[in-house]
């Protein structure tokens, strides 16, 4: 272990700039394991959102007056800028003011942080409901921003507006989330304590209400001004990029990769497809062939799982039986990240996601698979790479050893600097990483990962070429995107049930840039990785290449690439936002 390193002024920077942020964003610091505002919610107003890019361009002025004493530095710097300072264009563009999409918007948000929060005591749950009483007032700051948004002509798709008035309605049922959380406590075997169970219940029966006026809001505010179109402009597209990637990309070049990628992997299913059932070969189209490979596997008993309970032991058997496998070969994964706890969570959206732990390690990082309502069986082929991408190598790995590293990283780069790109990115590089070390040998279970892989694929066509405005690809169908083109491509591409695909595409359609950043940030770790490999030849080492593209933390594409190979201009940076396809020239 390296020795701890003396903090810097650009340290003390950077932690300034977490501590401020912190207070202004009470989910972000619950999300951090940062404890202090757990009763409380971010102001998302338009006040709310200028103190944070007030605080963003503060920070970003004192970094030009800091000089780095070291690498470390120079990376923090750099990251910093880079992070901000797409912040702040995208503050001047107003998208957080119009925030309103299926999956990450302040709707979602002031639910979702409530699945983080400790419930061990009579007083946890005093919090709870403080936190859940105040949704109301947070929903209305948000509305607020929103029309404020409006006046700049700036409103989400039709299709999104909808989709969350919908969503609003959900939480505001008596059977949504807050309708039940009495009821479901009391299942799982946790109730809450009867001191405080008719606080809670009035806090949820408050934040029901507020979520009933959310929806009344949109749908009287919003609609009828939402445009029809769902696709943002190749221009704002491009800033969404640049955000969600820390890199900037020649998006048609990226397209065309993309439908080549897509052709790719969709031909090497239907090859393993055939392998699993050939006796379905003979006068089978390709894509029913790997629908019947699917079905076969779907009523093989080797591979199916009845009930939450088996689902929550399958999934960690296998998480502890990576661990127990790539640390003493592959990885140098610390004692403190050996375990992951995996959970089912209380939403039933479909899908499986991570959280990271506290900065303290009281809370764990967590693998959740959250079950659609009334799924009971589960077909483990399609979710083994997920639980690699989740857990380790994945994820769990890369946060939480980005969250130990406290010896040479300021909390800034530990716990709040993080770029879809770099940690999706990573998690797609940890799936194929798997298969190449024969871990998803199995006919199944490597057809699920080529799944995920097709399903990440089709992202990068729908996303770039329905915002940007290319052309359908001919072997595709050819012609102007629309929501039918892209759905026929989606659902050719993966073998998801149609509930969840509907929803992937919303995603898709309403968050712009973010859902091709898995499949583009894998490519952009691979490069770096062979572009490291080809420079060390002999010598070089897949372990310590690990361990030192981790150790920089979650920064920018064009950062990461930067710190790996030590290529840096004169000063810091010339361009905090510069071309990050040269690693593929």
């Amino acid at each position: 272990m390296r020795p701890a390193r003396t903090a810097s002024a650009i340290d003390a920077v950077a932690e300034g700039y977490l501590s401020a942020a912190v207070s202004l964003s009470p989910i972000t610091a619950t999300a951090l394991g940062l404890p202090g505002a757990d009763d409380r919610l971010d102001d998302f107003s338009p006040a709310g959102l200028a103190a944070a890019a007030d605080l963003d361009r503060a920070t970003v002025r004192r970094l030009a007056t800091e000089e780095p004493v070291d690498d470390v530095d120079r990376v923090t710097s750099e990251a910093m800028r880079e992070r901000l300072g797409v912040g702040l264009e995208r503050h001047e563009a107003g998208i957080p003011h119009m925030s309103l999409n299926v999956l990450e918007c302040p709707l979602q948000a002031v639910r979702d942080v409530l699945d983080l929060m400790p419930t061990g005591t009579p007083q946890h749950w005093e919090v709870v409901a403080d936190r859940m009483a105040a949704i109301p007032a947070a929903l209305t700051q948000w509305h607020d921003s929103l029309l404020y948004a409006r006046s700049r002509g700036l409103v989400a798709p039709r299709r999104q507006v909808l989709a969350c008035i919908a969503q609003a309605e959900g939480f505001a049922s008596g059977d949504g989330y807050f309708g039940v959380l009495l009821e479901r406590q009391r299942a799982a075997g946790h109730p809450v304590p009867e001191a405080v169970a008719a606080r809670v219940e009035r806090a949820a029966t408050t934040a029901r209400a507020g979520y009933a006026a959310c929806a009344a809001r949109l749908r009287d505010d919003l609609l009828a001004v939402a445009p029809q179109a769902d696709a943002c402009g190749r221009e704002l597209y491009a800033l969404h990029s640049r955000f969600f990637l820390g890199a900037r990309i020649d998006l048609a070049e990226t397209y065309a990769w993309g439908v080549d990628e897509l052709a790719r992997i969709r031909s090497r299913m239907r090859e393993l497809a055939g392998q699993i059932a050939p006796d379905a070969r003979a006068g089978t189209d390709a894509q029913a062939l790997v629908w019947a490979a699917r079905d076969r596997l779907d009523a093989d008993e080797r591979y199916r799982l009845r009930g939450t309970e088996a689902l929550v032991a399958w999934m960690q058997e296998q998480a502890d039986r990576a661990v127990a496998a790539l640390a003493p070969v592959h990885f140098d994964i610390p004692e403190p990240l050996r375990r992951i706890e995996c959970r089912v969570a209380p939403t039933q959206t479909g899908g499986i996601y991570y959280t990271g732990p506290s900065d303290d390690l009281s809370r764990p990082g967590m693998m959740w698979w959250s079950v659609p309502r009334g799924v009971t069986t589960f077909s483990t082929w399609q979710e083994l790479t997920t639980v690699y991408h989740e857990g380790v190598p994945g994820h769990h790995l890369q946060i939480g050893q980005t969250v130990l590293n406290s010896g040479q990283l300021n909390r800034w780069r530990r716990l709040l600097s993080w770029t879809s790109g770099h940690g999706e990115g990573w998690a797609l590089y940890a799936e194929q990483l798997m298969a190449e070390l024969g871990f998803l040998d199995d006919p199944g279970n490597r057809l699920g990962m080529l799944d995920a892989q097709s399903l990440r694929a089709a992202r990068v066509v729908i996303d770039i070429g329905v915002h940007c405005g290319f052309e359908v690809p001919a072997q595709f169908g050819g012609g102007p995107w629309s929501y039918d083109a892209a759905w026929r491509l989606l659902r050719d591409s993966s073998l998801l049930p149609e509930e969840i695909l509907r929803f992937e595409l919303d995603r898709y359609l309403g968050w712009p840039g973010q859902a091709a950043a898995y499949k583009v940030g894998e490519r952009l770790w691979r490069s770096l990785r062979d572009e490291v490999a080809a420079a060390e030849g002999a010598a070089f080492d897949l372990r310590d290449f690990h361990r030192r593209a981790l150790d920089v933390g979650g920064v920018g594409l064009d950062t990461l690439r930067r710190a790996v190979l030590g290529r840096w201009p004169d000063g810091v940076a010339d361009d905090p936002r510069s071309v990050a396809a040269e690693a593929m020239s």
